[in-house]
């Protein structure tokens, strides 16, 4: 039943999709360059101001580095901002360093609601997808990574997906938007009330939203036994996101023997992004990239 409620609520939308110009693969970009997701105006879009224009960021990992592995980062901001420097660019030169290809997604936000970040999420993936033989990028090693409400944008991708949008022109619509893997950080994950972040479900969903939308972006609902492989973090003394929505998570996928790692730190609130400076909370960062070479992700490292 919720797969037929998403399937109605997106057909619209995939309509409109398909209606975009075809988009070639793009050139192998430079560091900091910025990709628009789509070439002329993106579905639901209102104007052609940047912040109506949805991107990703590349930071494509020096070719004598590079493993092959990607991931699309997804800022947090509780879907009214965008962390784009400390929850994206930091973390994307990070990935570099060891191997991974990084792309900071700049994705709608308020006065977007629900779909628009769903939908910039996934055409994040397949644009990525496409290009991947010309950017260096195993095209079954592309994953996506969010922070705070940026979690949700990536938990959303990695459990409302499809693999590909059958008769398009649009090449980009030809590839799959589901993730090979997530990693979220300090994640929204339920719009539950008393358990989510009251402002990112305000702007996802508006001030009333029906039950049936509530629970189509309730993410741990919406978990399968092919949602991709998962490591999420989050703290115990988290005031802003409760732990509770990683708690969910997790239980979710275990439900559906989905391979996952949940690392519950003691200490840290929220949006301490990668901790440098803290040595208790940093060790995130260690832990996720053990727990991505446990997953094989890291297997073309040199």
């Amino acid at each position: 039943m919720k797969s037929r409620i998403l399937l109605l609520l997106l057909l619209p939308l995939v309509a409109g999709l398909a209606m975009d110009p075809a988009t070639k693969p793009v050139e192998r970009p430079s560091p900091g360059d910025v990709i628009r997701l789509w070439k002329d105006r993106a579905p639901r879009s209102t104007g052609d101001k940047d912040a109506d224009i949805p991107t990703i960021t590349a930071y494509l990992a020096d070719p004598a580095k590079a493993n092959g592995a990607a991931v699309v980062i997804c800022p947090g901001g509780g879907y009214s901002g965008l962390t784009m420097t400390y929850e994206g660019v930091d973390v994307a030169k990070w990935f570099n360093q060891h191997g991974v290809s990084a792309f900071v997604l700049k994705y709608r936000i308020s006065p977007y609601g629900q779909p628009a970040p769903l939908l910039d999420g996934q055409r994040a993936i397949r644009l990525v997808r496409l290009n991947a033989k010309a950017w260096g990028i195993d095209y079954k090693r592309i994953g996506i990574m969010g922070f705070s409400a940026g979690g949700h944008v990536a938990s959303s991708v990695g459990t409302h997906w499809d693999k590909y949008v059958p008769g398009s022109d649009d090449p980009v619509l030809g590839q799959s938007c589901r993730p090979d893997f997530m990693i979220l950080v300090y994640p929204v994950i339920t719009m539950k009330d008393k358990i989510t972040h009251p402002g990112s479900r305000k702007v996802l969903l508006g001030d009333h939203p029906p039950q049936k939308l509530i629970n189509l972006y309730c993410n741990e609902e919406q978990v399968k036994d092919d949602t991709p492989p998962t490591f999420i973090v989050a703290s115990k003394t988290d005031d802003i996101v409760p732990v509770k929505n990683s708690e969910l998570f997790a239980a979710a996928l275990k439900s559906h023997k989905v391979p996952y790692e949940f690392l519950e730190l003691p200490t840290g609130g929220h949006g301490y992004g990668m901790a440098t400076n803290d040595p208790k909370l940093s060790i995130w960062t260690d832990k996720c990239l053990e727990w991505m070479d446990k997953q094989g992700l890291m297997k073309g490292a040199k």
